[in-house]
This record gives C-alpha cells, sequence and structure tokens, in this order.
C-alpha cells in the first residue's frame, strides 16, 4: 500500500485526494492546507495541518501528491524525492524552465518517479483525438482555447493564480501537450500577446492571452486562454486539428457553459472530416467525468510505482511543453517572438 500526502486542497486537490480515499492501492496519511478549508465527509477524518514541510518530516509518506499553486511545485516536489518520496504534481511542474529542469533532475538523481498532472493524457476522447489526427498525416493546424466567464469563487482563485502564472501557461501546457504528441516535432519559435481586462489584476500580469507556435515539420499551433467575469461564452472551447487530408474537432453541446468544470474536459462528440470521405461523428456520450478522470490518473500514478515504469519521456514532455508556454509569456511581455 502507498501511503500518501496530499498538499494543497483546492479543486484539484480534493480531487486526488478523494481518489487516493476510494484506491485500495493508497493510504491518505495526511492532508496539508495553509488555511481553514472545507472537505468533503470522506476526507474529514485525515489528519490536517498546515506545515508542509514538518508534514513530510514527521509522516515520511511514499507519495507526495502536490496539488498546491503553481510558485511552489518545484520545491515541494524536490523536498518530496530528498525525503524519500515518489511525487505526482499538478501542472504547470514549475513556473520557470530551470525550476522545471531543477525537478526533472532530482528525479534522475534519486530515482524517484515523478508524474506530472496532465489529465487529457488519461482522456480516452482525447487519446482518440490524437489518434485520428496522427492518421490524418501532418502537417497540421492547431486552434485550440479555452476561455472561462469566471465570477465569485472562481475569480477569486483565478486572481490567485495569476499572482504568479498567466492563464495561457497555467491551461495551456495541456493543450501544446496534445500538439505535441501529434506532431511529434520540434518547436522552432512562439509569438504571443496579452491583455490585462481588469483593474483587480496586479500591474504586469495579463488575463487574457494568445500565442501561436511553428513546428520544424512545418506545422503551426495557435492557443487562446482569458480568464474573469468579463470574457464571452461565445467560441470558448474550440478544438480544431487540421491537415492537409482533413480535420478532427471536438463538438460541443450548445448549452455547454465556460464556468462549468466539467466542460473542462468533456468532448460530447468527435467529428472526423475527410477530404476523400466525408464526415464522421464520433460519439463520446459515456466518457469519464472530472472525479473519474482523476481515479483514472492517480492509478496511473499506482502502476508507475508498482511496475517501475520509465518516466523519462513523461518528464521530458512535461519540460518541453512547459519551455513553449513560457516562451509564450515571454513574447507576451517583450513584445517580440521568441526562438526556441
Amino acid at each position: 500500500m502507498i501511503r500518501v500526502l496530499v498538499a494543497g486542497l483546492g479543486n484539484m486537490g480534493r480531487s486526488h485526494a478523494l481518489a487516493y480515499h476510494h484506491n485500495p492501492a493508497f493510504q491518505i496519511v495526511g492532508l496539508v492546507n495553509r488555511s481553514v478549508v472545507d472537505l468533503p465527509p470522506e476526507l474529514q477524518g485525515y489528519p490536517l495541518s498546515a506545515d508542509y514541510n514538518e508534514a513530510l518530516t514527521r509522516l515520511k509518506p511514499d507519495l507526495v501528491c502536490v496539488a498546491t499553486y503553481s510558485d511552489s511545485h518545484a520545491d515541494y516536489a524536490c523536498a518530496a524525492m530528498e525525503a524519500g518520496a515518489d511525487v505526482f504534481v499538478e501542472k504547470p511542474l514549475a513556473t520557470t524552465v530551470a525550476d522545471a529542469r531543477r525537478v526533472q533532475s532530482k528525479a534522475v538523481q534519486t530515482g524517484r518517479k515523478v508524474v506530472v498532472g496532465y489529465i487529457l493524457r488519461h482522456h480516452p476522447s482525447w487519446i482518440r483525438l490524437i489518434a485520428e489526427a496522427r492518421a490524418l498525416g501532418g502537417p497540421y493546424v492547431f486552434r485550440l482555447n479555452l476561455n472561462q466567464q469566471s465570477s465569485g469563487p472562481t475569480w477569486g482563485v483565478h486572481k490567485a493564480l495569476m499572482q504568479t502564472t498567466p492563464p495561457i501557461v497555467d491551461c495551456g501546457v495541456h493543450y501544446v501537450d496534445v500538439m505535441c504528441q501529434i506532431t511529434d516535432a520540434k518547436p522552432l519559435e512562439v509569438r504571443g500577446m496579452g491583455l490585462r481586462l481588469s483593474n483587480e489584476i496586479a500591474p504586469g500580469m495579463y488575463n487574457y492571452g494568445h500565442f501561436q507556435v511553428l513546428f520544424d515539420d512545418g506545422s503551426l499551433g495557435w492557443y487562446e486562454a482569458g480568464w474573469g467575469p468579463m470574457m464571452s461564452d461565445t467560441a470558448f472551447f474550440v478544438k480544431d486539428v487540421v491537415s492537409p487530408n482533413g480535420a478532427v474537432s471536438i463538438r460541443m453541446p450548445e448549452n455547454a457553459r465556460s464556468d462549468d468544470m466539467a466542460t473542462h474536459t468533456k468532448t460530447s462528440l468527435l467529428r472526423v472530416h475527410k477530404v476523400a470521405t466525408g464526415d464522421t461523428d464520433i460519439s463520446m456520450a459515456d466518457e469519464p467525468g472530472h472525479q473519474e478522470l482523476c481515479d483514472r490518473e492517480q492509478a496511473f500514478v499506482a502502476r508507475a510505482i508498482a511496475e517501475n515504469l520509465d518516466l523519462t519521456r513523461h518528464m521530458a514532455d512535461a519540460v518541453g511543453s512547459l519551455a513553449i508556454c513560457l516562451a509564450a509569456d515571454e513574447s507576451v511581455r517583450s513584445g517580440l517572438p521568441v526562438k526556441l
């Protein structure tokens, strides 16, 4: 049984803790959150601490789940590995490429497992989309976005995230990872633009941005992300992959809302358009929900540990997708393209 310490009990941390609670491969030995937090009944019986390092030293877990704010991910992950624990860390892996590589190097140095929270890698609909796109052949055009019309507590969470991480980085790593899995080509250049649309955000940060990435096989990608009560609910979820031979697209229901967490992972319908044969619709009506995806993600963590899976490519992909998104942030701030 894998003894696990969960650090960070926001939306994702609670979902991962519930996955550990229900999976007999795990035993939760402690929870960490810096502030008082409301927990579901299943988690209320576990010891709760406000001090991560104290809990890590005292409890000596086999696995640490890092689901805190992005700026603490690298330090918490490295501390866990130094203490002899494997790590599951939410995306983004870090807030700088140097810190991401520090985590990558620490995993090699200590021999510990590190799984990064790319939840779409465990989603059958996205796995199918990637397979269908690769079958079409490149070069590709990627048209991807995820805008969220957030308000109330959700806008509060977004403002807290933006103290360190803009939306194009926080959400973008998922979708850049999808681009890279499909094209498997080397990224060459990133061009980004962004805008601060609220005085509630600190100067120097922006809550809307988009960027383009160019690959050495001729593929190019576009990603857009915006957070806040001012964001439009029109065309907030665009997921298209286009090639010379056709396209693969996620089709959302007309009543889908950007402030619904389920919308961020739900696909509803895949449409495969082939130049030679026309359209085929693939229903995804029975796809897993958000909690089941977290369950699958943590089941993979258990398998990675039990079967000693080689996670070298997994870590390299996590660092690579983050590097593209951070280059986009650099381009937003400098007004210049960034060569990779």
